[in-house]
């Protein structure tokens, strides 16, 4: 059995373990603490952006975001692997394994993309966790995985080195229908993609999976019902970015937080709104350190306990990102910021025909709201209305909507629902 298969295994067993040990909040608090406190021992003191610091909690640790990230990325990392390093081994410009680690990089949807540098053990330990919180019947029983993700990193290609996944890869930006027989002949029992692909998928007909992960966007109720429909499986989110795995959704549909390798703090940048904003520390990861980064995303967390019993935290809806919250100017110039989830609600709600929708920021007071093409008149007045009246709701202005016929579903790049594509006044 060679190293890195033992990494994964470890990881794997490591993870189905504490599913068993961990049973209530006050398990998981523990743990969070032990794991923080070596985190703050042994792997702080080892990168030189917090040599000399003596952090003895996460309060003494400044914020991160991932402008202060690419800024510090040598000082972030045991390595000290430069920025430079890392994009020249990307674009194939220099070695493909600066200093021996493997590098990735985000999709750059809010802008200008995360790099992150990984080492060899890292690489398999991350893939022995994801595997323990989606597949916990491997490596007994083979899988048959298709996924279809943006930015097919080192860490997904791990998955095919392990000898009891068959792992295929399909191009989001050839479209579905450019590969729809050959994931059929594949005939996977495990997909994994964006929302729009697996609806796509669903749709067709033509492969019948046993489980199902959405991951990359938000899943919007309206995608789960068809898909959930047409594959007759539960959809299962994946929580995970540039800066790790945070969550995987359990066979009741609840996302819940990855709390076992990463500790989460909850910003509200919105007041009155129950949208907050994760910062995560990954107590897991030794070469580049992530501590107290402030994620872009916006999650409202659930309450109670969820049936399958998991102690993690639970999250009732990712909304989407901190970028797409609209800023609205009234006539006296004041703004208002409207979250996404209060367009989204507001627009699902008005008709029960609306299957598919886009709304866009356009300008100070402008929306343009896209709708299926065959929608009927009376649901896209409906739509209109709700929306209007839902953002003077949120203390926002009289808005002029623009609708548009049809709704664009790029593959190339991510669905977001809910976009403000007009930054003037950000």
């Amino acid at each position: 059995m060679n190293l890195e298969l033992i990494h994964a295994l470890t990881a794997f067993w490591r993870t189905k373990s504490l599913a068993r040990r961990l049973r209530t909040r006050t398990d998981v608090a523990a743990w969070r603490s032990r794991r923080l406190s070596v985190f703050l021992r042994e792997a702080i003191p080892k990168v030189s952006f917090y040599r000399g610091l003596g952090a003895r909690g996460l309060e003494d640790l400044p914020v991160m975001d991932k402008a202060a990230l690419l800024a510090n990325f040598a000082r972030l990392n045991t390595a000290a692997v430069t920025l430079e390093e890392a994009r020249a081994a990307l674009d194939g410009t220099g070695p493909e394994r600066p200093h021996g680690l493997h590098v990735g990089q985000s999709t750059g949807t809010s802008g200008n993309r995360g790099v992150f540098v990984i080492s060899e053990a890292e690489r398999f330990t991350w893939l022995g966790v994801i595997l323990a919180k989606t597949l916990p019947d491997f490596p007994f029983k083979p899988h048959r995985v298709a996924l279809a993700l943006p930015g097919f990193s080192t860490l997904y290609a791990s998955a095919a080195e392990t000898g009891r996944l068959a792992l295929k890869f399909f191009d989001l930006g050839l479209g579905v229908d450019a590969w729809r027989t050959e994931i059929a002949q594949f005939n996977p029992d495990v997909i994994v993609a964006p929302p729009k692909v697996l609806r796509a998928l669903a749709q067709g007909g033509n492969v019948r999976p046993r489980h199902v992960f959405s991951g990359a966007e938000v899943l919007d109720p309206l995608d789960r019902t068809v898909i959930e429909a047409g594959f007759g499986a539960t959809v299962r989110e994946i929580y995970m970015a540039t800066e790790g795995l945070f969550g995987v959704g359990c066979p009741h549909g609840r996302l819940h937080l990855a709390e076992d390798v990463v500790a989460f703090e909850f910003e509200q940048p919105n007041p009155g709104s129950p949208l907050v904003a994760p910062l995560i520390t990954d107590f897991t990861r030794r070469t580049q350190i992530m501590a107290r980064y402030r994620m872009n995303d916006l999650m409202q967390l659930a309450e109670g306990l969820c049936p399958c019993g998991s102690p993690f935290q639970g999250v009732a809806r990712l909304e989407g990102r901190q970028d797409d919250v609209f800023h609205l100017a009234h006539a006296d110039g004041r703004i208002a910021m409207v979250t996404p989830d209060v367009m989204r609600n507001a627009v699902v709600d008005a008709d029960r025909a609306i299957t598919t929708f886009h709304i866009a920021q356009t300008g100070l007071a402008a929306i343009r709201l896209s709708l299926a093409a065959d929608l009927p008149a009376a649901a896209a007045i409906a739509a209109t209305a709700a929306l209007t009246a839902a953002i003077r709701r949120a203390g926002g202005p009289e808005v002029e909507v623009t609708l548009k016929a049809g709704v664009d579903i790029p593959f190339d790049r991510k669905l977001r629902r809910v976009e403000r594509v007009w930054r003037d006044r950000a």
